[in-house]
């Protein structure tokens, strides 16, 4: 029998030592790095500080250690003691105009073919509807693709799981002179699909009526899945796979010419890219629900889906079925019965654990679902852990006063009024496993707002962190956690403004 090794805690001068001696693989030694990190953030000597602030007349986009001002125009690298700027774009027209932009990092595990496709980039879609490929940190071009000059690209999204992305063009509608005339409008937008990691072109489809119906508002593309949103209320989910399968009528590589362009060039102007995927007939649909606001949720083990039912009597209650039968879990009906401006929000962890988040405006609850993949009991919902804010006790409604006369309130308290501690949002640290739990109280005249840090797998509360400019609740706010830094960007009026924090330590 080997013999028994007692657990003990490594200092972090010993990992590091580790480290350098080439001890650890790269998987270990990140895990390692981020343990480290993570008890320098909890120690008592260690607190954020703000060490930097900046505003724009244009929204700020913040992504994985890089602050976009301008339009993507300017970037500033936030991983320094203060955020320093690493590049600026050279001035585009307004037909150059940048609309929409996402952060592309390559994997470790693959081997690509071109030394700077390793290195991340910003997929950039102008409104002249050219796909531009830059380096994230010297903004220099490193690719272009034409997409259409049929067609107006307006949006990009990540299928993250699939490693591609799509982008999807503006929505077309029948215009009143056309009604008139009797024309019908069949097509509703293009989506044109992408593979990362050499970026390379799937094909573009076309959303009809024909192969879809009518009534289609909204199309996306997630876990290989076409969802497709519908004005009655309706999304219906289909395999993007079978459609590729089915449909695909020419493979295309970037670069190299094509048949259905006339044996020109893909992705140069003018020529852009063909319509290669044609959905010619109804595809099979793999999932349907009706629900309130077109929203539907995938997720847990076994899967699961969270949606609201379209009916009034159902407004404030989220369901949680069974994606495999649509029965619905033990406990699957939560409701926190709130009183407030803003609904309480609800989605499945981003930690890929299969628990859900559940927040509301005093109350924020982890659940976990409880269920075997081939049981023919329903799966049950419990509570992983809950966490509360600290509200002071409300007024009665009904007051007696001196004279025995009797005084009713004429409005309640609403459970996100300003005044008291209301939770605002979650955001999940992955590398550090840490929920930052952002709270608001303006109980002094004047908005301010805190971050509570919990342990991701108890929801113990690890520290608090204060932010030290006002929080005005009437405006848009966005709080990101990202390792040693906090930032904050928030909205004023018709103008933007963005805050960091950086650890440091305290002075006694």
């Amino acid at each position: 029998m080997a013999p028994y090794r007692r657990k003990r805690s490594v200092n972090a001068a010993e990992l590091l030592s580790c480290r350098n001696r080439g001890i650890h693989d790269a998987g270990t030694l990140m895990r390692h790095s981020m343990k480290v990190l993570r008890g320098i953030l909890l120690q008592e000597n260690r607190t954020f500080f703000k060490v930097w602030s900046k505003t724009s007349k244009s929204q700020i986009m913040y992504e994985n250690g890089k602050i976009y001002f301008e339009n993507y125009q300017k970037c500033y690298s936030s991983v320094h003691a203060e955020p320093q700027r690493l590049y600026k774009l050279p001035q585009r027209s307004k037909q150059e105009k940048i609309e929409d932009a996402l952060l592309c990092q390559s994997p470790l595990d693959k081997t690509l073919p071109s030394p700077a496709d390793h290195k991340s980039s910003l997929l950039a879609l102008t409104a002249n509807n050219w796909l531009y490929r830059l380096s994230a940190e010297t903004g220099k071009e490193l690719q272009k693709v034409y997409l259409s000059p049929n067609y107006k690209f307006r949006y990009l999204g990540w299928d993250v799981s699939q490693e591609i992305f799509y982008v999807k063009s503006v929505q077309k509608k029948e215009t009143p002179l056309a009604r008139q005339a009797g024309f019908i409008q069949n097509t509703v937008m293009h989506l044109a699909i992408f593979n990362v990691f050499p970026l390379q072109i799937v094909g573009i489809l076309e959303i009809n009526k024909k192969a879809f119906g009518n009534g289609v508002t909204d199309v996306v593309l997630s876990q290989g899945v076409l969802a497709v949103s519908y004005s009655n209320k309706s999304v219906k989910l289909y395999s993007f796979e079978h459609i590729v399968q089915k449909y695909l009528t020419e493979k295309l590589t970037l670069g190299k010419q094509s048949a259905l362009l006339g044996n020109k060039t893909v992705g140069d102007a003018p020529f852009g890219i063909p319509l290669n995927i044609q959905i010619t007939d109804s595809p099979p649909v793999l999932f349907e629900v009706s629900c309130s606001n077109n929203g539907v949720q995938i997720g847990g083990y076994p899967w699961h889906y969270i949606y609201t039912p379209p009916h009034k009597r159902h407004k404030g209650t989220h369901h949680i079925c069974s994606l495999k039968d649509s029965t619905m879990a033990t406990n699957g009906i939560q409701n926190m019965n709130c009183c407030s401006l803003e609904s309480d929000g609800i989605f499945f962890h981003p930690d890929d654990s299969g628990r859900i988040i559940h927040v509301g405006p005093t109350t924020i609850n982890v659940l976990k679902i409880l269920g075997e993949l081939n049981s023919a009991l329903p799966s049950k919902v419990v509570e992983d852990f809950s966490m509360s804010t600290q509200r002071n006790e409300q007024a009665p409604q009904v007051t007696v006063t001196s004279s025995g006369r009797t005084v009713k309130r004429r409005f309640h308290q609403l459970d996100d009024d300003p005044c008291q501690e209301t939770f605002r949002m979650v955001e999940y640290e992955d590398e550090l496993d840490l929920l930052a739990v952002v709270i608001t109280n303006g109980k002094e005249g004047e908005g301010k707002a805190h971050i509570r840090l919990h342990d991701n797998q108890s929801g113990k509360l690890q520290r608090r962190v204060d932010l030290v400019e006002p929080w005005d609740e009437t405006y848009r706010h966005e709080v990101l956690f990202d390792k040693d830094t906090i930032v904050h960007i928030e909205q004023k009026n018709t103008s933007f403004c963005c805050h960091v924090y950086k650890l440091k330590t305290t002075r006694k």
